[in-house]
């Protein structure tokens, strides 16, 4: 498994009965994860007395209960900094467990020894944007949320790399992509977290079962001549890192290379467990 374990702003404290006792910097926050299928004693006085919590409806969806959360806040990752604040469906801006896949990715970057361009498509709140411009990276930032690359700016600004070579782009992934194709752009690596479902900018209709392995091969026509790695994070219940391995090695196995592919966890501090989180394809190239 890969484990998120770099975090001092950030911990999962304890699990059980469908949700997780998190702290977000100085704040205590109760979230509902499908993951969490046991029951245990929740001894943490924090269960009863979190800064919020959110209650999923037995209809879809949800809403947060505000005791004692201020609207924005920030936390840091190393030298990176993000502004947080609650907002659709649990989310509060960042997804920690990715900060695994921002150390992978910057550590390559970094002793490349050649210049690196990153095309980071469903980029979100910018984490792997960040992580890679700190290294030393060119990044394309793209996603089909205008308010989600507004926020990606301005973590990038609290981070100080707001001079940082990153474009930043509001378009629908799988068309951004056609279009840098015709255009003869190429990307040294590429880094995508798609959703399960999704809309872009236009009302494109994103479902990842049908259009991620068309996706996939079309970015395979933006790898530059010295590709440096390939990665797909995925939340997707039912699609597993074997699933993504595959995915990879079936697109890119005419490049000399590795697929390497694992579950994402975080440590849950009550027990040493490791919570799942995910799961990430990574390829690299060689």
């Amino acid at each position: 498994m890969i484990i998120a374990c770099g975090w001092d702003d950030y911990e999962v404290i304890d699990s059980s009965h469908g949700e997780k006792l998190e702290r977000f910097g100085e704040y205590f926050l109760v979230r509902p994860d499908p993951q969490v299928i046991w029951e245990k004693d929740r001894v943490n006085p924090m269960w009863e007395n979190p800064n919020a919590r959110y209650h999923r409806s037995s209809k879809g969806g949800g809403k947060w209960e505000f005791i004692d959360l201020p609207e924005e806040w920030k936390i840091t990752y190393k030298d990176l900094t993000f502004h947080l604040k609650p907002f659709s469906f649990k989310h509060v801006g960042i997804f920690p467990e990715q900060a695994a896949n921002w150390d992978w990715a910057g550590y390559l970057i970094e002793k490349a020894g050649y210049p690196v361009s990153v095309l980071n498509l469903f980029a979100y709140t910018g984490g792997a944007t960040l992580a890679c411009a700190a290294a030393g990276a060119r990044v394309t930032h793209v996603d089909a949320s205008k308010g989600m690359v507004s926020w990606a700016r301005d973590n990038a600004a609290l981070s100080g790399l707001s001079n940082a070579p990153v474009r930043w782009i509001v378009d629908d992934s799988i068309k951004f992509v056609s279009r840098e194709i015709r255009r003869g752009n190429r990307y040294d690596a590429i880094i995508m977290d798609p959703p399960s479902y999704g809309r872009g900018p236009k009302g494109e209709i994103w479902k990842i079962d049908e259009r991620l392995n068309d996706l996939v091969a079309m970015c395979v026509g933006l790898l530059s001549e010295r590709p440096l790695f390939f990665l797909i994070n995925s939340y997707t219940t039912g699609l597993s890192a074997m699933a993504l391995g595959y995915l990879l090695k079936l697109h890119l196995m005419k490049f000399p290379g590795e697929v390497k592919c694992d579950e994402i966890g975080l440590p849950v501090s009550e027990n040493g467990c490791v919570l799942p989180a995910g799961a990430a394809g990574r390829y690299i190239f060689t």
